[in-house]
């Protein structure tokens, strides 16, 4: 299948659910993705150069240091991770969406009058039709086979998205709050929700702009308000109160498996809530969206009891907060 906007290999169509294996391969580009931004930042840091923000990196052009790759090897190598991140994230306009051609406002307040910025999203577009949307993206389903276009939006100091940071909680260990999130954070929960079983997602491209575009079969939205707790994504574990709270609903503890199948990476899972759900054409309910970051490891190293429960934990899920303890009767 061919995407109808960019004409590229697409996975995902209308209503219709990627099968097993196409499933492997959508997780298999999100690590690879993943993996590549990594490699990016490594090498632009060995040819002196900072980036203030990831933004500053998934926006690289593909000739941006084509210059310098003669001169060494470092220069070379950063060169070739600009070319490999491309691949996996390429560069397009919101007019091969359907768009107009404006400039974009990226922040409540970040326009000034002189620049006349307005938010092309806001625009008519033959192509897409707007059928939600929150803080952070936009969603359209398109005309010609209803698959579902999300449009992230960057927002001030080169943010995007949501996830969560980490302090010292007044009647817990850790208090959780979501907050402005990163480029590598948003490909991290696009990668968390494939992984939870959720709405198979493709990342379709990013714009000049920074707008980061994914893709999901379109799904039944559930009425809002419904009650999640017993409908949740297997393989969630959990948080005793004790340890940690957070400011959305449902935080749990998910173990991310890595590629190569043999290690684990924990994670808060959090904001899974009815508007984040939707009912498939198999009958299914699909996660479509959620707010997560990496388990704060540094931090509950130091504490015990955590550092306790986090390792028998990840081989008993069913593990209490304190060995040999019910955690009803704490």
């Amino acid at each position: 299948m061919q995407d109808h906007f960019t004409g590229q290999p697409t996975r995902i169509q209308g209503r219709l659910l990627p099968g097993a294996e196409a499933r492997r391969d959508l997780q298999h580009d999100h690590e690879r993705r993943l993996a590549a931004l990594a490699r990016l930042g490594a090498a632009a840091a060995e040819c002196g150069l900072r980036a203030d923000t990831d933004r500053d990196l998934v926006l690289l052009a593909e000739d941006e240091v084509s210059l310098l790759e003669g001169t060494d090897a470092t220069w070379a190598r950063f060169g070739a991770a600009i070319r490999e991140l491309r691949a996996l994230l390429p560069l397009r306009p919101l007019e091969d969406f359907g768009f107009p051609a404006t400039p974009l406002a990226t922040a409540e307040g970040d326009a000034s009058p002189e620049s006349e910025a307005t938010n092309p999203l806001e625009e008519a577009n033959a192509r897409l039709r707007r059928i939600g949307g929150g803080v952070e993206a936009w969603a359209f389903a398109a005309e010609a086979d209803a698959s579902v276009y999300k449009f992230y939006l960057p927002r001030e100091e080169g943010r995007i998205g949501s996830e969560f940071g980490f302090r010292p909680g007044d009647e817990t260990t850790l208090r959780a709050e979501a907050g402005l999130g990163s480029y590598r954070g948003l490909l991290e929960k696009l990668l968390l929700v494939h992984a939870l079983g959720g709405m198979a997602t493709e990342v379709v491209a990013v714009t000049p702009e920074g707008i980061l575009v994914a893709k999901q079969a379109l799904g039944e939205p559930l009425a809002q308000g419904d009650d999640m707790s017993l409908a949740l994504p297997a393989g969630l574990i959990e948080i005793p109160s004790r340890f940690l709270r957070a400011n959305r609903d449902h935080p749990r503890l998910f173990f991310l498996e890595a590629g190569d199948g043999a290690t684990t990476r924990p994670y808060l899972v959090a904001d899974l809530h009815a508007r984040n759900f939707v009912r498939c054409v198999d009958g299914a309910l699909r996660v479509i969206d959620l707010v997560a970051a990496p388990w704060p490891g540094e931090i509950t190293a130091r504490e015990p009891l955590i550092a306790d429960w986090l390792a028998r934990v990840r081989s008993d899920p069913a593990a209490s907060a304190l060995p040999g303890a019910s955690d009803d009767e704490l």
